[in-house]
């Protein structure tokens, strides 16, 4: 008989990481024996006062062709009524499993909703695929809406001890047992299974891509230095600035290579349903979120001029399209992860799939995942010397790229799906 499975998250008709990794999970179901795959997707993820477009509309190639995957749009944040029906929608499809992809703090009312509804349904195993607990720009109301979103579980996945062990700050008096790949379930607690981010399939090397006619192009020198996906203030693109800057003093043949959509500035400024949505979302950052963390003037690529840095930088600030995101990777050296806070990276996974060293601060996950000096170079956070440094060293001492593929052998999208199933 198959099982039938519901991947719960944005569809691939939304941008980001999350819809991707939520549409990979979903092939890597449907390619196993026996198994109805189906993708329930939210309409609208966020409050509608949010001023940003998350609707990948760029993108030209169907991520689903080939697969007997089913999407179905339903849940819209912003309408409970549309909770209720993803409810009888899951429920009529009968379903063995169900994985919701947990990414936001701030989806923790409709999703704490939908799971508590299925989870009365003893023939529907709830699973909340982890990607934080602690939110990386936390408010007053993110502990509280985590909370009620994820409480309701049977089973949870994490990619990063980190995130296990915050699972457990969470849930003080709940007892938990967390099992690595292949460990057998005891039964004393609830399951917590401790796997990876696996390496995106859907992003892959084109063999017939001429490297060096695409650098010429770009003007970069013969070292390159890619930061690549939304620019966050957590992903500290402004210490890579400043540690590129140090080094482009000592040195004439090294290029920083910046790709990705500043985060907040996807819509357009002069309509006035967006001059009213920031004005409200302004408002409501200022009352819950600490003041440190508002990102509404976060903008590091004015240090590219401060810096002088013109010549030797290229920036492509836009959403890339699926199927151009080979180009800049394909064209670097090394990918630059000096984050402030970090769990499970989808840059970190694309950069996987291309055999490319990491170069990443010491904080969060990648303390697990980066080898110092083996897949790729370890700095201290915060501290533009160090990461100046581990720039220097990848340039007079580069990383093996069979290093990085020996490292990211066993972390297949195959082995994750086995392992939820098993």
């Amino acid at each position: 008989m198959k099982k039938t499975i519901v991947c719960f998250g944005p569809g691939p008709m939304f941008k980001g990481g999350i819809a991707n990794y939520n549409t990979s999970l979903a092939k890597a179901f449907d390619k196993l024996d026996d198994t109805n795959v189906h993708i329930v997707s939210w309409t609208q993820q966020y409050p509608a006062i949010i001023p940003r477009d998350f609707i990948d509309r760029k993108s030209k190639v169907d991520q689903l062709a080939g697969t007997g995957i089913k999407v179905h749009y339903i849940t819209n944040y912003n309408n409970p009524l549309s909770w209720k029906a993803t409810v009888r929608l899951i429920e009529k499809l009968k379903p063995q499993k169900v994985i919701f992809q947990w990414a936001i703090a701030i989806q923790g009312l409709p999703l704490g909703y939908i799971a508590r509804k299925l989870r009365k349904n003893k023939d529907i195993e709830v699973i909340f695929d982890l990607h934080f607990v602690i939110q990386k720009e936390g408010s007053a109301l993110d502990m509280l809406f985590t909370k009620k979103g994820i409480r309701h579980a049977d089973a949870y996945v994490v990619h990063a001890y980190k995130t296990a062990d915050e699972l457990k700050q969470l849930f003080p008096k709940k007892q938990f047992e967390v099992l690595e790949r292949g460990q057998k379930f005891t039964g004393k607690g609830i399951r917590v299974m401790k796997l990876y981010h696996p390496v995106y399939d859907m992003f892959q090397p084109d063999p017939d891509f001429d490297v060096q006619k695409a650098k010429k192009q770009m003007g970069l020198k013969k070292h390159v230095f890619l930061f690549f996906g939304f620019i966050r203030k957590y992903k500290g693109l402004h210490n890579v600035i400043k540690a590129f800057a140090r080094l482009a003093e000592e040195r004439d043949d090294v290029s920083l290579l910046i790709v990705g959509e500043s985060f907040w500035n996807t819509l357009d400024s002069n309509k006035l349903s967006t001059r009213i949505k920031n004005a409200t979302f302004g408002l409501a950052k200022k009352i819950f979120l600490k003041k440190q963390d508002d990102e509404k003037n976060y903008n590091p690529l004015a240090l590219i001029d401060e810096l002088n840095l013109k010549d030797k930088t290229y920036v492509m600030n836009d959403f890339v399209p699926n199927e151009m995101v080979h180009k800049y990777f394909q064209v670097s050296d090394n990918i630059m992860l000096f984050y402030l806070t970090a769990t499970p990276s989808g840059i970190e996974s694309i950069a996987y799939n291309f055999h490319m060293p990491m170069l990443a601060t010491k904080v969060g996950h990648f303390m697990e995942t980066v080898k110092d000096g083996y897949n790729g170079y370890l700095a201290e956070p915060e501290n533009i010397d160090s990461m100046t440094e581990v720039m220097r060293k990848a340039i007079e001492h580069p990383i093996p790229r069979e290093n990085v593929a020996e490292t990211s052998k066993n972390m297949s999208w195959e082995n994750y799906a086995k392992e939820i199933l098993r």
